[in-house]
């Protein structure tokens, strides 16, 4: 019972602070969520230095990862990607074209999850600098996610329904190696799909991807 009572506390920080924000969805500490979900890339096959280049889409349990989604297209600013263009209904992932789509690189002791920019893979400027979407198998109402490898740059995330509608695009902190948290501040279950987009001198990977309904309390 008292685990319970904790439970519901969290709980009801984590709407708190999202009621007091401006936007659809809402950063708040990862450490309130309780997301029972966790892909962490540690299954995918890896590589040290440049990593194992992924040539399509990675399926996951409960999510699948690629670098835009249908409708979509890429650009560039400078080393980066940049994403432009709604998204098509239903949302569909696309993988990069051939060396820009990602890697999950064998990194401290872990996986982690890159994207590749238009440099192209293997090369070092590439790596990190590319577009990451992902596209949950059922809407979420709340995630988390840890960038790897920041060194002060800053990061985009677009949250979109299936049907292709951005629901919110949220700049991030100077990114490091940090965790963030995300909750839709309606408390609906319609985040469907997540682009991640930076502009880090060294790029940036993600790990450790939390999400799923909070355990049945009854």
């Amino acid at each position: 019972m008292r685990h319970g009572f904790v439970t519901l506390a969290i709980m009801f920080l984590s709407a708190s602070r999202a009621l007091t924000c401006e936007t659809h969805v809402c950063l708040v500490d990862p450490d309130s969520l309780l997301l029972p979900h966790i892909i962490t890339f540690d299954d995918a096959q890896s590589s040290r230095g440049p990593g194992y280049m992924v040539k399509d889409i990675l399926v996951m349990s409960g999510a699948v990862f690629g670098e835009r989604f249908a409708g979509q297209s890429v650009t560039s600013r400078g080393d980066h990607d940049e994403i432009t263009g709604a998204a098509l209904p239903p949302l569909t992932i696309l993988p990069g074209a051939p060396g820009q789509n990602l890697s999950v690189v064998f990194f401290d002791g872990n996986n982690v999850l890159n994207g590749y920019g238009a440099a192209g893979f293997p090369k070092r400027r590439a790596q990190g600098e590319g577009a990451i979407a992902f596209l949950f198998d059922k809407d979420q109402s709340a995630l988390a996610f840890q960038l790897r490898g920041g060194e002060a740059g800053t990061a985009e995330v677009s949250f979109l329904m299936r049907d292709g509608h951005v629901l919110t695009r949220l700049a991030l902190p100077p990114a490091g190696e940090h965790a963030f948290g995300f909750i839709r501040r309606s408390g609906k279950a319609d985040i469907a799909g997540v682009i991640i987009v930076n502009d880090d001198p060294q790029g940036l990977a993600i790990d450790n991807l939390k999400f799923g309904k909070s355990p049945d309390l009854s």
